[in-house]
């Protein structure tokens, strides 16, 4: 049995209406394609600005513990004025065509710049118009989550669903407050114990690039971020925000039915993504139940028709692009730029959101799926075993050095 694909036995055959789980990372071996090779698995990818104002700093963590010769590892940035509206594309392309050499462009058609060399030293490599600089290596990995607590959380919804409970008509189930507070209670620890990482000591091979922001900007100062691993034409995974592709496709479907929609996902781009806005409803309305009410969600349509009721949160996380504001130097919070841009919160409009390696991410990003904020819903693990940072290049904690909080 993999680490990263374990079954939920504690609930047996009811954990059929909820099979996938997010497991490791919010995307690690998803799919048969990157089961085959984890070397062209992307774990987490993250996405925010220096404190200078000058730069955009980048990270693609990889499940596999070393890079593939045969794959292209692509951060994909796309700049616009408006949010949601992106018109201009830039890339940062690497490639690892034999051992301690890494290669990397940026850049398109005359503004483009690259780096070729040894990229394992902790300063990195600096590119040959000192435009961008890159690490590529094993380091720890920032993202915490208490997997065991998550499939406990899981199994209690399931077996409510197995014992009878009703879904609402956009398909809510109408767990009880006792329901939910046993569900809530479970996710918070970890064999009834104190919540424990499960991440702890792992170490991805990482891509860290701090690259200049008129180099990526040139649309505008929204980015929005995503990146992909290819091999030839055919990609193979890709990745934006935390936990959409593992938590939000196929829940309610067999494992067969799973593993072809997030082939299909993960071969495709965000432009191409509507098509999977219905199935990423079905598992929001899910989420939306945990807490014991319907309709508390984020962007919840509450007056629109149940088929819609969780379009315009669907079409969102579907997109999965990772959202920064460039013209910020402060970066505190997951979906920021979202909820500046869509709500009525002014309090993040001069935040920069993104992701930088210490948000607390996964929480923040199941409490906006339950009661519609950034917090109240956790697993019970709140940092990581290691202090990363978001202004020291290359910001991930080389493994096993362990900072006390």
């Amino acid at each position: 049995m993999s680490r990263f694909t374990t079954s939920l036995k504690a609930a047996g055959a009811a954990l059929a209406l909820l099979a996938p789980l997010a497991c490791m990372a919010s995307d690690h071996l998803d799919t048969p394609s990157v089961i085959a090779d984890p070397r062209t698995d992307i774990g987490d990818v993250y996405a925010w600005t220096s404190t200078d104002g000058r730069r955009l700093n980048l990270v693609m963590t990889i499940v596999g513990h070393s890079f593939s010769d045969k794959i292209d590892y692509v951060f994909h940035i796309d700049s616009g004025k408006t949010f949601g509206k992106t018109k201009y594309s830039t890339t940062v392309q690497c490639h690892f065509p034999s051992e301690h050499v890494t290669s990397c462009r940026a850049g398109n058609d005359a503004n483009q710049d690259k780096v070729e060399g040894d990229a394992s030293q902790s300063n990195g490599i600096e590119s040959d118009k000192r435009r961008f600089r890159v690490f590529a290596g094993l380091r720890d990995d920032p993202f915490f989550n208490n997997v065991k607590g998550t499939r406990a959380a899981y199994a209690v919804a399931a077996d409510a669903l197995q014992r009878g409970t009703a879904r609402d008509t956009a398909g809510c189930p109408l767990l009880t407050h006792e329901q939910s507070d046993i569900l809530l209670e479970q996710w918070r620890h970890t064999d009834g114990g104190p919540a424990s990482n499960f991440l702890k000591g792992w170490t991805p091979a990482s891509i860290v690039v701090s690259i200049d922001l008129p180099l990526v900007a040139q649309g505008g100062n929204l980015l929005a971020v995503w990146a992909a691993t290819r091999q030839g034409e055919r990609q193979i995974d890709r990745a934006g925000r935390p936990l959409t592709g593992n938590a939000l496709l196929g829940t309610l479907g067999t494992s067969e039915i799973s593993d072809a929609l997030k082939e299909r996902y993960n071969a495709a781009t965000p432009s191409s993504s509507a098509q999977f806005i219905e199935e990423i409803g079905k598992g929001l309305a899910l989420y939306d139940g945990f807490d014991g009410t319907c309709g508390n969600q984020w962007l919840i349509r509450k007056a629109a028709a149940p088929s819609i009721r969780y379009h315009t949160l669907a079409a969102l996380l579907a997109d999965d692009r990772l959202w920064v504001n460039a013209g910020s130097r402060k970066c505190t919070q997951l979906f920021a730029v979202e909820i500046a841009s869509l709500g009525r919160e002014n309090k993040w409009r001069d935040d920069c959101g993104g992701r930088t390696p210490n948000y607390n991410a996964v929480n923040e990003y199941r409490s906006l799926l339950v009661n519609g904020t950034t917090q109240g819903v956790d697993d019970g693990v709140i940092h990581d075993e290691l202090q990363h940072s978001a202004e020291v290049f290359p910001f991930l904690a080389a493994p096993g050095r362990a900072e006390s909080y």
